[in-house]
């Protein structure tokens, strides 16, 4: 435990350090495109992973990396960062809130710390395994029980068009059933809010190890269930108390 208080100390220092940089929007882009053409980077994806990485390996040369823009090696110590220098890109792009800076570090059994760090909605989200869950070092649980009809879930959708027909069924089919839905933009500030209790549950297809290693890590010390399961060809993600993502697997068509 006095390890992965270190870690978390060394993980909070760094994502914080990210959000300074990215804080300062650069008044023209240099976009990369991934999947599709919805799906980029900016160049300050790349400084902030940049950032991140060299600070890692800095003060824990032996650890190994994976970052959503390329910084990956294998480590030495058993211990293995999992990066997203810009989880909500699309929202960084446009100057919409939400996004935010995850860092995850896993060991052999799972992950061991996760620190999300959204800057401008004043949010710090921090777990380590068996540790609970903190915003802003103050502790949080996830809503539970949660009748369906009560629940305010948490959705985004898929770079991929063609996937976007198959998600809509999934909110034809909640939609009538119950209180409202809310798209935040970023999936790991998503699962946070499921943690905090802003929201009560999220649901969505094709999320990366990036996105979900900080994330769900917080959700789960929170008292969420957090699952991913193959769905028509995509993996959908669900996260809820455990009453609700109970109700929620019923719901979701087949």
């Amino acid at each position: 435990m006095k390890d992965a208080e270190q870690i978390l100390e060394l993980a909070l220092k760094i994502a914080r350090q990210a959000g300074e940089l990215l804080i300062n929007r650069p008044p023209s882009w240099d976009l990369t495109f991934k999947s599709t053409a919805i799906d980029f980077a900016t160049q300050m994806d790349r400084a902030s992973e940049k950032l991140i990485v060299d600070t890692i390996l800095a003060a824990r040369p032996g650890d190994g990396i994976i970052g959503e823009e390329g910084a990956n090696r294998t480590g030495t110590s058993g211990l293995t960062w999992v990066i997203d220098p810009i989880d909500g890109t699309v929202n960084y792009f446009y100057g919409l809130p939400g996004w935010n800076i995850s860092i995850a570090v896993k060991d052999e059994t799972g992950t061991l710390v996760g620190v999300v760090h959204a800057p401008t909605i004043s949010s710090t989200w921090h777990a380590t395994r068996d540790g609970g869950s903190f915003l802003n070092n103050v502790k949080i649980e996830c809503n539970n029980p949660v009748a369906l009809d009560r629940a305010m879930i948490a959705t985004g959708f898929a770079y991929d068009v063609n996937d976007r027909a198959n998600q809509l069924e999934i909110i034809n089919q909640l939609l009538p059933r119950i209180r409202d839905i809310r798209r935040m933009g970023a999936a790991a500030t998503d699962l946070c809010l499921v943690a905090t209790g802003m929201v009560d549950g999220y649901i969505e297809t094709g999320l990366k190890e990036w996105d979900l290693a900080a994330g769900a890590l917080i959700a789960v010390e929170a008292g969420a269930v957090v699952s991913t399961h193959t769905w028509r060809g995509m993996d959908l993600t669900v996260a809820a108390g455990p009453d609700l993502h109970a109700q929620l697997s019923v719901e979701i068509p087949a």
